[in-house]
């Protein structure tokens, strides 16, 4: 039985949590604290949940000075998963690996889709990196898709306390989708559209994309943070996972350059261990087997103080991607739901 001191405190810090339920959320993550008050910045790894959403979100992100090291998982939703699959993986995501974050891949047409996205980052305390996903077929079905997910963003209440940035993509310069400078006027256009909603915006891209066209410097500049595709095992001069640091370093410093000190996420980001007719080397040297795949994610690890001591709060890293019945190659589940290797990462250093 509480005593009554005991009951008097509770009582007041529930009243105090449901009026002013996230007045403390420039706090930094404390992956060591036991405190009885709940650390209030989502998705810290030990954030809980208020009874009651608070009146907007400006407050409720932690700060992405913590958001370096591991972050979370890149997730294929091309097969469009069922809600109850979202609902399982995304707690595996968090629960077994301590993600922070789920960078969504591909696309879902399926009405309601990204509702249900909402719904399992909510019930697993994960936050999505969105998508926008103009595919390969340099097609305007992107419109469509760019037009249904801003709508979703709008009408669902929870969609803007778990979303935590809206990407266009996958490559959208690299594939020639969109002149550079028309895809910066659609990240203003987006970045105006959710202001109320205080969603950012950016875009999903190689540095050589950017360097392909000029440098694209609009696109950067529009950009609300850098979300880069790391995929070293493609560099002209790639030999095996464990010798990519100076390919990872040339893109990054690429991006220190000419980026503004914006907070920056390697988000495709991945070392494959098989080669298919989508994937292949331009290296004769380049190897693709599981012992590498395994030993790029090793080579990150290693490399934390490094990426957290990067302009614009360090460098968070997604692993590309969740399963290979998701990307052949590229996951940390082979087909049979098995991992292909030990895969404990440090979300912090």
């Amino acid at each position: 039985m509480f005593a009554a001191p005991l009951l008097a405190l509770l009582a007041a810090y529930v009243v105090s949590t449901l009026s002013h339920p996230l007045n403390h959320a420039s706090q930094k993550e404390d992956l060591g604290s036991k405190s009885l008050f709940p650390t209030p910045c989502f998705p810290a790894l030990d954030f809980h949940k208020p009874l009651f959403l608070p009146k907007d979100n400006t407050q409720w992100w932690c700060d992405p000075s913590t958001e370096y090291a591991f972050v979370g998982f890149s997730y294929e939703v091309t097969a469009c998963q069922s809600r109850e699959q979202l609902h399982k993986e995304f707690k595996d995501i968090r629960d077994h690996f301590k993600s922070r974050y789920v960078r969504l891949y591909g696309a879902c047409d399926r009405e309601g889709f990204y509702d249900d996205i909402v719904d399992a980052a909510w019930a697993n305390t994960l936050g999505v990196h969105a998508l926008i996903w103009f595919g390969f077929n340099l097609d305007d079905i992107w419109i469509g898709r760019r037009d249904t997910l801003l709508a979703a963003l709008h009408a669902n209440p929870r969609a803007k306390f778990v979303t935590r940035v809206l990407q266009f993509g996958s490559e959208p310069l690299f594939d020639g989708v969109l002149p550079h400078d028309q895809l910066a006027e659609q990240v203003l256009l987006a970045k105006a559209n959710l202001s109320s909603l205080h969603i950012p915006v950016t875009v999903s891209e190689l540095a050589f994309g950017y360097q392909e066209r000029g440098g694209a410097q609009d696109v950067l500049d529009a950009i609300d943070s850098i979300n880069i595709h790391m995929l070293p095992f493609f560099a002209q001069d790639a030999s095996t996972a464990d010798q990519a640091w100076p390919l990872v370093q040339r893109d990054l410093q690429w991006f220190i350059d000419h980026g503004d000190g914006k907070k920056m996420y390697f988000d495709e980001n991945g070392w494959p261990s098989v080669t298919s007719p989508s994937v292949q080397p331009n290296s004769p040297l380049a190897v693709a087997d599981i012992p590498n795949e395994h030993e790029y994610y090793v080579l990150l690890d290693q490399h934390c103080q490094d990426l957290k001591s990067v302009v614009g709060g360090g460098v968070g890293w997604f692993a590309h991607i969740y399963s290979d019945n998701q990307e052949p190659g590229y996951g940390i589940y082979n087909a049979n739901g098995q991992m292909k290797f030990p895969f404990a990462p440090r979300t912090h250093c």
